[in-house]
């Protein structure tokens, strides 16, 4: 008996044993995996050790990863992503852009996904519309996810109302550059100073809403949104748009626009006005307040237009290299479906930039949280604030269903016979085009002397193929 009870002491030992070694393989099998996410924004968050230590935990408890984040600044952005992606450095998740996004896949810095995407995120799927996943396929595969958020593309004209109510300016009116050259003109004669903030990417919104560059990330070639004939043009060489720039041109040289605004970025200054992509809605919600102007007022300027570029103004693409391509998937899932962890990623720390209120809202503490609420995930799970009665939301949703689609929605350019052509002409428009929009330089000259060059690095080159590519799908 008494061996009996040693023998049983033993095996329950040893299975005691086992089962801890168990335990603890367990463990270490389920240790989180830490991904790098790199967006860009105003630059690291000053909350951000507080933000860590509250989001990674739910991120562990919920699909096993912590987050590293890295959020360049936005003048920074350009060079830090061609060291990022020129150099093979490691990254998980990158966000990216119609700018980047083609030229990144075609030289296997992104992961494709298509397979992985009903398996890892299936909410995320099937949430975001098939036309936006199809807007950022290439060659029938997809490298990136969209953010499902404001995807098409509306600009506003941005007023602080209390200024325009002073100098009995109907803002209402003000939707084409004449009125709006009177107005702002009449304000700088009371005010003083330059009315209209512009930083170094300037008007070039007027590219964006007349345009489909084909998501070649030149804008200076393109297709009219409404031109059934799809021919391939320069759209510089538009008398619409070059009427236009005289008019900011004036602006310019009168002082109406600041004076650094081939130079200046994008922070936050106070402005009367200045023309910004989003919706009305925003003008209190997000353009007021970082304004310091209470009282803001929001204009439509133009149609609102959707294309594979605008669908393409939000991507996150993971990583050709990433050690763990499910998990980082997964996360992209979590982001945009778990309304907990977007309103971490959109508001900040909890408790320190904002916090809940008793009716499920959302109360900002501070407007000091950095990161770039586009570039992360869709806004419609995105909790409302207290600040406002309405859900500015449900204005993006019926912009994005309004909007007047493209006639080369759905086309995507193969660019592997022109990427030297591309970078090429890139590089020249990227050299004027600040000045051009900002009206620093007489337009008219700068333009011929941007289309000399661009022959040269091989404009016509690209014009030919995608001519030719686009009248094979025809």
């Amino acid at each position: 008996m008494k061996k009996r009870q040693i023998l049983t002491l033993g095996l329950s030992v040893a299975m005691t044993t086992g089962m801890m070694a168990g335990v603890v393989s367990a463990n270490a099998a389920e240790d989180p995996v830490t991904l790098k996410w790199i967006q860009v924004g105003g630059g690291m968050p000053k909350t951000y050790d507080e933000w860590l230590d509250q989001i990674n935990p739910y991120l562990e408890e919920k699909i096993g990863v912590n987050v590293e984040m890295e959020i360049v600044p936005w003048g920074d952005w350009d060079n830090r992503r061609n060291v990022i992606t020129n150099s093979g450095e490691y990254f998980d998740i990158l966000f990216t852009d119609q700018n980047r996004y083609g030229s990144e896949v075609s030289t296997g810095v992104l992961l494709d996904i298509t397979d992985m995407l009903e398996e890892n995120a299936p909410e995320l799927y099937k949430m975001i519309p098939e036309d936006y996943w199809n807007a950022v396929e290439i060659d029938g595969k997809v490298y990136g996810v969209p953010t499902y958020k404001d995807s098409s593309l509306s600009e506003f004209f941005v007023w602080d109302q209390d200024i325009a109510d002073k100098y009995e300016i109907d803002v209402e009116k003000v939707t084409d550059f004449e009125s709006l050259y009177t107005a702002l003109k009449t304000i700088k004669e009371g005010e003083g100073g330059s009315p209209y903030f512009m930083s170094k990417n300037g008007a070039n919104f007027l590219l964006n809403l007349s345009y489909d560059d084909l998501s070649s990330g030149l804008p200076a070639i393109g297709v009219k949104y409404d031109d059934e004939t799809m021919t391939v043009v320069n759209p510089l060489n538009d008398e619409e748009l070059l009427s236009k720039l005289d008019i900011i041109h004036q602006m310019y040289q009168e002082g109406i626009i600041n004076g650094d605004a081939p130079t200046a970025d994008d922070s936050s200054k106070y402005a009367t006005f200045f023309a910004a992509q989003g919706w009305s809605g925003a003008a209190k919600t997000t353009w007021g307040p970082n304004n310091g102007v209470e009282n803001c007022t929001a204009v439509q300027y133009g149609d609102t237009v959707v294309s594979n570029t605008t669908v393409r103004g939000s991507i996150n693409g993971i990583y050709s290299g990433c050690e763990h391509p499910d998990k980082a998937l997964e996360l992209l899932n979590l982001v945009n479906t778990d309304s907990k962890v977007r309103d971490w990623f959109y508001y900040g720390a909890e408790g320190v930039d904002f916090e809940y209120t008793e009716d499920n809202k959302v109360h900002r503490l501070s407007t000091d949280w950095k990161m770039a609420g586009y570039t992360q995930g869709t806004f419609f799970n995105v909790t409302q604030t207290d600040d406002v009665d309405f859900n500015q939301w449900d204005e993006v949703k019926e912009l994005n269903e309004n909007a007047k689609p493209s006639v080369m929605i759905g086309f995507n350019l193969d660019t592997s016979e022109i990427e030297t052509e591309l970078a090429n002409c890139r590089a020249v428009y990227e050299k004027y085009y600040s000045e051009l929009f900002t009206g620093a330089r007489e337009p008219r000259e700068m333009v011929e002397t941007i289309n000399e060059e661009l022959e040269k690095a091989g404009w016509e080159t690209i014009r030919e193929e995608a001519q030719k590519q686009i009248d094979a799908q025809k």
